[in-house]
């Protein structure tokens, strides 16, 4: 480094681009803070999530009876959360049973029929 390279490098900026500096300092800073209170609140959900005893664990090898009329075929079921769907064909005709998985409780019945 020269004499002339040390005396610019030493030399105050001027006073209109110090004040430009420090507003990206300060933009700069925020920027980091928002970013991290960010990165913060999507670490502590998930810890949460992670923590939190889930449904789904609390029906991990449990046993429910389901009532269904004599002589129901069950054609398909289907899973969605905490209830199931089961598609049965009866004497009366094709049927929806929505259950809840919690207790086996029928929550809902659909008569499937022909369109008219």
């Amino acid at each position: 480094m020269t004499i002339r390279d040390e005396d610019e490098a030493e030399a105050p900026l001027d006073p209109a681009v110090e004040r430009l500096r420090r507003k990206m300092v300060r933009l700069l800073a925020v920027s980091i803070g928002v970013m991290m209170i960010g990165v913060m609140a999507v670490l502590a959900a998930v810890v949460y999530k992670a923590m939190s005893p889930g449904d789904r664990q609390a029906l991990d090898g449990a046993e429910i009876a389901l009532v269904l009329p004599a002589g129901a075929d069950i054609r398909s079921v289907s899973l969605d959360g905490d209830r199931a769907l089961v598609h049965a064909a009866t004497a009366e005709g094709d049927r929806l049973y929505l259950i809840s998985l919690a207790d086996g409780a029928i929550l809902a019945t659909y008569t499937l029929g022909e369109g008219g």
